[in-house]
C-alpha cells in the first residue's frame, strides 16, 4: 500500500482510540488505558474494540466509516477526547471523516499483537497499555519505557522502541529519546524481544 493509505488509516484509527474508545471509558470508569484484543485493540474496561475496519461492542458491529460523531450515535457512545488527562491530542474533531483500509488496518493490527507478545514475554507480570494519547502501545520496567507504534510524524511506518528516562549515549542510542527499530529490523516476536532485552542490558550497563 501507499504510504499516504497507510498514514490515513493510522491516523483514523488512532483518532477512533482516542475519541471513541478513550474518552468515553475515561468518563465512564477514569482510565484511558487501552488493550490489544485479537485483531485490533479496544478499551480496558470499556467493551468497545475495532476489529479490522469495523468498531465492535454491545451495539453489534459498525464500518469505520462517516464522522466519528455518526459512528457515536450509531454505537451509543458519548465521543470526545479524555479532559484534562493530556494535551497532546490526535487533533481529530468529530465530524472529520474516518477513512481506514483493511490492509493497513490489518499490518496496524498485527503489529500490535507481536509488540504485545514480546513485551509479555519480556515483563510476565507487566499487562502493556496502548495509550490513546501516542497511540503506542508500551511496558516500563526499571524507568525503561519498551514499545511498539505504528508511526508518528517522524517516523512513517511502524517501529519499536527502548525509552530510558535518564538519557544514554553510545551507538545503539540512534534517538534523542533512546532507540528505535523500523520493524522490518524487528518483524517477529523473537526479534522484537532481542532488541528489548539489548537495550534493557545496555540502560543498566555503565561505561
Amino acid at each position: 500500500m501507499d504510504e499516504a493509505t497507510y498514514r490515513e488509516t493510522r491516523n483514523s484509527l488512532h483518532g477512533t482510540a482516542e475519541l471513541l474508545i478513550a474518552g468515553p471509558q475515561y468518563r465512564r470508569d477514569g482510565t484511558i488505558r487501552l488493550r490489544v484484543v485479537l485483531g485490533g485493540f479496544g478499551g480496558a474496561l470499556l467493551p468497545v474494540s475495532v476489529v479490522g475496519a469495523s468498531l465492535v461492542g454491545p451495539f453489534g458491529r459498525a464500518p469505520l466509516t462517516g464522522t466519528y460523531r455518526q459512528l457515536a450515535d450509531s454505537a451509543n457512545l458519548e465521543p470526545g477526547a479524555p479532559e484534562g488527562v493530556y494535551a497532546d491530542t490526535t487533533g481529530r474533531g468529530l465530524d472529520d471523516e474516518v477513512r481506514v483500509e483493511e490492509e493497513a488496518a490489518a499490518v496496524i493490527a498485527d503489529w500490535f499483537a507481536t509488540g504485545d507478545a514480546a513485551l509479555r514475554c519480556l515483563a510476565p507480570d507487566i499487562t502493556p497499555v496502548l495509550w490513546p494519547e501516542h497511540f503506542d502501545l508500551s511496558s516500563t520496567l526499571d524507568e525503561v519505557n519498551f514499545g511498539v507504534s505504528p508511526g508518528d510524524s517522524s517516523h512513517p511506518g511502524p517501529y519499536a522502541y527502548v525509552g530510558p528516562w535518564t538519557p544514554r549515549t553510545g551507538p545503539y542510542w540512534n534517538e534523542s529519546f533512546g532507540a528505535s527499530r523500523p520493524r522490518d529490523q524487528v518483524p517477529t516476536v523473537a526479534r522484537l524481544l532481542d532488541f528489548f532485552e539489548e537495550g534493557r542490558a545496555r540502560a543498566v550497563a555503565t561505561d
